[in-house]
C-alpha cells in the first residue's frame, strides 16, 4: 500500500506527509457510548492511511484507492460531496474544523485502507481520524486527541448523517499498543488498561461474517431514540446514571417492553465493562470469556441487534471450546469476537467455517485481533 507513490501520480508532487489511523474492535460495552456510558475498545493493526498536502487556495481534492472513480474536487470553504458518497467523511472533517473556527484552506488527499468495510470495525472512524490528524498537523491547529475525536464524530453525525457515539473516534485517536481503552464517554476521561492476549497464551479472533442485513438500516438511530426515551421516563440525563444494583426497580417503572429491554441492555453492559476492567487489572484474562458471551445474549435478546450468522459464530465457537464470544459493533451483520486458548484457535476457526458452509453462508473471514497503536504520523 504505497500511498506516497499513489499521491504523487495523482497530484504531481510528493505529499507533505502521511498519517494513519486504525480501525477498532470493542471488547465490551455496546450501544453504551451514546448513553454517556463506559466502553472498552482497542485499536487493530488494520488502518486507513492518508497522504495529504496542504493547500491555501480553497480547493479540496479527494481520492481513495479503495472506492474507485477519479479525484473529487470540492470547495474547502463549504464542501458539498455527492449524496451517499464516501467523500462525505473527509469533507465532513473539513467542515467540522471550519465550523469550529479552524482555518483549513484546502488540501490534496489520497487514501488507502486495510480496515474491512462493513465489518463493524470502524473503517469510517479510521478515515475521519486520519484526515483530522493530518489537517491538525499541517495547519498547526494544536488540537488534542480527544478534540480531534470530537471533530471526527461531528463529521459523521452532522455531515454523513450517522448518529454515532464517540467511542470509535476516541479509540482510533488515543489507543496504545497492548492496551484497551477504558473510556468514560460522558467526559472523555480514559485509562489505558493492559490487554495482551498473546502474552497469556490466548488469541482473540475476529470473525467477519461478511454480511450486512438491511434490517440494520435505521436500527441504530431507533435504538438510540429508545434509550433516550427510557432515560426521560426514568428522570435521568442518561442511562449511565441507572445503578445496575437498582435495575429491577428502574425496569418496574417502565411500561413499554421495548424500552425495558433497551434499558436493561445498556445498564447491564455498563456493568460488564466495569467487571471486565477489574478482571484485566487482576490479570485474569481468561475470565473475560464468559462476560463476552453474556454480553452477546444481551445484544441478541434485549437489544435485538444480532443476526443468524453472528449467533452461529458465538454458538459454534463456544461449543468448540472457546472461552467466550460475542458480536461486536452495531450488529445485523459485521463481526464477532472469540476469545480462545491459542492452541485451540485454528480448530475453533475451522469449526466456525464448517458451520457457515453447512448453513449455506458465504465463508467468513477470520483473523487475530492484536491490540495496536492509535493514530500517528508515519
Amino acid at each position: 500500500m504505497n500511498v506516497a507513490a499513489g499521491f504523487e501520480s495523482l497530484y504531481g508532487a510528493a505529499p507533505d506527509g502521511i498519517w494513519a489511523a486504525p480501525g477498532r474492535v470493542n471488547l465490551i460495552g455496546e450501544y453504551t457510548d451514546f448513553n454517556d456510558g463506559f466502553v472498552l475498545p482497542f485499536a487493530l493493526p488494520q488502518a486507513t492511511v492518508a497522504a495529504v498536502s496542504r493547500r491555501d487556495d480553497g480547493v479540496l481534492r479527494l481520492h481513495s484507492a479503495d472506492a474507485g472513480g477519479g479525484t473529487v474536487r470540492l470547495d474547502a470553504a463549504a464542501p458539498e460531496p455527492p449524496p451517499g458518497d464516501w467523500t462525505a467523511y473527509p469533507a465532513g472533517v473539513v467542515r467540522a474544523l471550519r465550523e469550529a473556527g479552524h482555518p483549513v484552506t484546502g488540501a490534496d488527499v489520497h487514501l488507502a485502507s486495510t480496515v474491512p468495510s462493513g465489518a463493524g470495525l470502524s473503517s469510517s472512524a479510521a478515515l475521519e481520524t486520519a484526515v483530522a490528524l493530518a489537517l491538525n498537523d499541517l495547519f498547526g491547529l494544536g488540537l488534542s486527541r480527544p478534540e480531534l475525536a470530537r471533530i471526527a464524530q461531528r463529521a459523521e453525525n452532522a455531515f454523513v448523517g450517522v448518529p454515532c457515539g464517540i467511542m470509535d473516534q476516541m479509540v482510533s485517536a488515543c489507543a496504545r499498543e497492548g492496551h484497551a481503552l477504558h473510556l468514560d464517554t460522558r467526559d472523555l476521561s480514559y485509562r489505558q488498561v493492559p490487554f495482551d492476549p498473546a502474552a497469556e497464551g490466548l488469541t482473540l479472533l475476529v470473525v467477519d461474517t461478511r454480511v450486512k442485513h438491511a434490517l440494520g438500516d435505521g436500527a441504530y438511530a431507533e435504538r438510540r431514540a429508545g434509550c433516550e426515551a427510557g432515560a426521560r421516563a426514568l428522570g435521568v440525563r442518561a442511562l449511565r446514571e441507572v445503578d445496575a444494583e437498582r435495575l429491577p426497580e428502574a425496569l418496574a417503572l417502565l411500561e413499554d417492553d421495548r424500552t425495558r429491554r433497551y434499558v436493561r441492555h445498556v445498564v447491564s453492559d455498563n456493568a460488564r465493562v466495569e467487571r471486565t476492567v477489574a478482571l484485566l487489572d487482576a490479570g485474569d484474562v481468561r475470565a473475560v470469556g464468559p462476560v463476552l458471551t453474556e454480553g452477546h445474549a444481551s445484544l441478541r435478546d434485549d437489544l435485538r441487534v444480532s443476526c443468524p450468522e453472528l449467533d452461529l459464530v458465538v454458538e459454534t465457537a463456544n461449543a468448540a471450546g472457546a472461552l467466550g464470544a460475542r458480536m461486536t459493533g452495531g450488529g445485523f451483520g459485521g463481526s464477532a469476537l472469540v476469545l480462545v486458548e491459542a492452541g485451540r484457535a485454528e480448530a475453533v476457526a475451522a469449526a466456525v467455517e464448517r458451520a457457515f458452509a453447512g448453513a449455506g453462508h458465504a465463508p467468513p473471514a477470520v483473523f487475530p485481533a492484536v491490540p495496536s497503536t492509535g493514530a500517528r504520523r508515519l
